[in-house]
């Protein structure tokens, strides 16, 4: 008689029709994995992991993903905030990874065959190939980002350890049911030899793990500063007055911003060398969309519009939105002399600090450009302190001319004379900065761009002056830092999560066992009643 099938059955067949997407061939006796099954399963895994890491590389550069927009932006004309694709992508392909590596879990834990379907092993490859094609243009593009996902590990590291502890153990179950499976000395020790040597790394993982926000909640330093990185470009257009109001309303202290000099020797406020991104020039001059920004005289750039444009496509993902009034005044920004800017911060007790970009060699201020924004900021009658100088062109000039003007150096190589001293570098800089030794040089650091809560955090904990950011509203929201655990916490939470690892991995190895001895054992007295049933027939 033929067996009727049981629950356990009825599952398997479930899980194997997902797995090898055969609905209408489920075996009828039991078969095994080939070794071809046996690499596409190792290959999924290795899918899984590469999808997982890509998925924790796309949330991190979300930081920085303004950077990426702008630079397509720049090829391509076209204007489109990726971060919800990245979002989206990333975390359909460590689902689907993740599912399928799931179903093929539970169909070894059933005793049955990992016949993976040839769609899956297409979709396999792709989700390589996808990954792979992400990861090397990253370097040739983007290779600071590497930097930004080592420093991201000071934030994430003691909660990617816990994560990993709770991954290894719950792999231990199929591992020891292959473990008790295969027959051969040899690969059975090299199966035990790989797993527990894969986890005793993860559990001695936390000596190399080092992150300042690993500390007391006394010796936490003050709240970093904010900077509105070319104002508050989530609240308004960037480089705009309307943006500068938004930046001392968010509670920066610090408008940093770009200029640029006009055809005829005028200042003003832009970062791209193409005014097509944040003016309406292709509607005001259509046959100049690609003249260089510094190319159109004063009287041209007063008749772009330098507001629509943020109504019309939303530059960040998640950004406010604008009430009625916002919008309205939004609609009516021009581009501002730089000026006219200071004399709105000064009014508004903002510092103003901005780099400068020189226009083509062929300018007619080519040379001049310095002493045209130097004479713009003596001319507009402010506080000469509340002027950040960042630019290193004839810094020794500036001095002589505007003595109380802040000097603000982009590298660690500046004049280590002057009392007192600020740094303006990129946050992939922190590694390398001794925060506690410049302190006491009497020396200010401020690192940019910072967008994100966790980074925020982790440079809070670091000791960082100020940072210069997109989101001040969010980061001013901040009471403290997103986690902050004392060093004898955490050295508490590590002992507890690898012991209650250990009492589980040894449960699950001596209980997977037993139940392969009872296997056995049910299996040798099967084998001697039909031994003595064929002697009695006979």
């Amino acid at each position: 008689m033929a067996e009727s099938p049981g629950c356990c059955s009825i599952w398997a067949h479930g899980l194997h029709c997902l797995y090898s997407c055969h609905w209408r061939k489920w075996p009828r006796q039991r078969m095994k994995t080939s070794k071809c099954d046996c690499i596409w399963f190792g290959l999924l895994f290795l899918t899984f992991l590469l999808s997982l890491g890509w998925f924790y590389i796309g949330l991190i550069l979300l930081n920085d993903l303004h950077n990426f927009n702008e630079f397509l932006f720049r090829h391509c004309g076209h204007w489109m905030d990726w971060s919800l694709v990245v979002v989206l992508v990333t975390s359909l392909l460590v689902t689907y990874a993740s599912l399928l590596l799931l179903l093929g879990l539970l169909l070894q834990l059933c005793g049955q065959p990992l016949h993976l379907h040839s769609l899956h092993k297409v979709l396999l490859l792709l989700i390589i190939l996808l990954v792979a094609t992400g990861l090397v243009g990253l370097d040739i593009q983007w290779r600071q980002e590497w930097h930004s996902l080592r420093l991201s590990l000071q934030a994430t590291a003691p909660f990617l350890h816990i994560g990993a502890v709770a991954g290894i153990t719950f792999l231990a179950w199929p591992v020891a049911d292959t473990f008790y499976r295969i027959q051969p000395r040899g690969p059975k020790v090299l199966l035990l030899f790989l797993f527990f040597g894969i986890t005793l790394v993860i559990y001695l993982a936390p000596l190399f793990i080092s992150s300042p926000c690993i500390m007391k909640l006394g010796d936490l330093p003050p709240k970093p500063g904010l900077v509105g990185h070319r104002g508050a470009p989530m609240l308004a257009p960037e480089n705009t007055l309307m943006s500068l109001r938004k930046t001392a309303e968010c509670g920066a202290t610090v408008f940093e911003t770009d200029v640029m000099v006009s055809s005829d020797g005028v200042p003003f406020l832009m970062h791209d060398e193409r005014l097509s991104r944040t003016t309406d020039v292709a509607s005001v001059f259509p046959e100049r969309v690609s003249a260089h920004s510094s190319d159109f005289s004063w009287t041209e750039l007063q008749r772009l519009n330098a507001g629509a444009w943020f109504l019309e496509r939303q530059p960040f993902w998640g950004a406010k939105v604008l009430s009625a009034s916002d919008r309205k005044e939004a609609e009516n920004q021009t581009v501002p002399a730089l000026e006219e800017l200071l004399k709105e911060a000064a009014a508004l007790n903002l510092s103003v600090m901005f780099d400068l970009r020189r226009p083509p060699i062929n300018h007619t201020y080519y040379d001049t450009f310095v002493n045209q924004t130097l004479e713009a900021v003596l001319n507009a009658s402010v506080p000469q302190a509340m002027v950040l100088w960042l630019p290193d062109e004839d810094r020794a000039s500036v001095q002589q001319r505007a003595p109380r003007m802040r000097q603000i150096y982009g590298h660690q190589g500046g004049n280590r004379t002057e009392q007192p001293q600020f740094l303006n570098l990129p946050y992939q800089d922190l590694p390398v900065l001794d925060i506690k030794a410049l302190h006491l040089s009497n020396v200010s650091v401020n690192l940019f761009v910072v967008n994100k809560p966790w980074l925020f955090s982790l440079l809070w904990c670091a000791g960082v002056d100020s940072v210069t950011t997109n989101d001040c509203q969010l980061l001013r929201q901040m009471r403290h830092p997103l986690w902050l655990i004392p060093p004898q916490i955490y050295l508490m939470i590590w002992i507890v999560t690898d012991c209650a690892s250990i009492l589980l991995l040894s449960c699950i190895f001596v209980l997977r066992g037993r139940c392969a001895r009872r296997k056995r054992t049910g299996l040798e007295a099967t084998v001697l009643l039909t031994r003595i049933n064929n002697v009695t027939s006979e």
